[in-house]
């Protein structure tokens, strides 16, 4: 059988000019195989679709200066630029529901509960610094209708399939939006050693090679 290969794959900058569609197509033209898939950094479709705002644009309210005070020090949201953000996104009732709701699971020794219900954005939202140059000055959000984008990256590439992931130097990585056919947590395993480079790299697409056998093999 053959061995599942990750290929990371340069390119240059993307930016808010740029369609995400574009530029998967062209950059694996001829690289990509019909038992492989193409996945993409979560933060760079976002920067696509232009969906990032610069802190100084926001109007800090109380409530996001104050909750943002009960967020992990390693997480985004507990600066009070992101935690505005995903309140101007989500809702500003629904982000203090679900973070006054996932305190009291964690009572209950339950973990999660805010992510789950904080809205999509919610565990998707990258503080500042959080991604490449020139947008290490924005808060970028996740990207919009991951799962329409990832079916037209299949058709367009022609291949197994497409993935968008958000990955860590951690050893996390999360589904954002899969083609149908895959199988994500076989796509997060793939991926756990972050294989994307999103900053002077500028490997934002990684090829996974023989991803059908792989996917199968168990």
């Amino acid at each position: 059988m053959n061995e599942l290969v990750k290929i990371p794959v340069p390119t240059r900058i993307l930016t808010h000019k740029d369609n995400i569609v574009d530029a998967m197509e062209r950059y694996t033209k001829n690289k990509v195989g019909p038992d492989d898939i193409v996945t993409v950094a979560e933060s760079v479709v976002a920067i696509t679709q232009n969906h990032i705002v610069r802190p100084e644009e926001l109007t800090l309210s109380w409530q996001a200066r104050f909750l943002c005070r009960f967020m992990p020090d390693v997480g985004s949201l507990a600066a009070p630029h992101a935690m505005q953000a995903l309140m101007e996104e989500e809702g500003v009732w629904r982000v203090t529901g679900a973070l006054f709701i996932g305190f009291i699971a964690k009572i209950f020794g339950i973990k999660g509960v805010f992510y789950r219900l904080g809205g999509e954005q919610a565990a998707l939202i990258d503080d500042v610094t959080g991604t490449m140059p020139p947008y290490d000055k924005h808060i970028v959000y996740g990207p919009r209708n991951p799962q329409k984008i990832v079916e037209e990256i299949k058709e367009r590439v022609g291949c197994l399939g497409a993935a968008i992931v958000d990955a860590n130097d951690l050893g996390r990585a999360r589904i954002v939006g899969a083609s149908q056919g895959l199988r994500p947590e076989k796509v997060e395993k793939a991926l756990l050693d972050n294989p994307f480079g999103n900053d002077s790299q500028k490997t934002p697409i990684v090829i996974l090679r023989n991803f059908r056998q792989y996917q199968e093999c168990s």
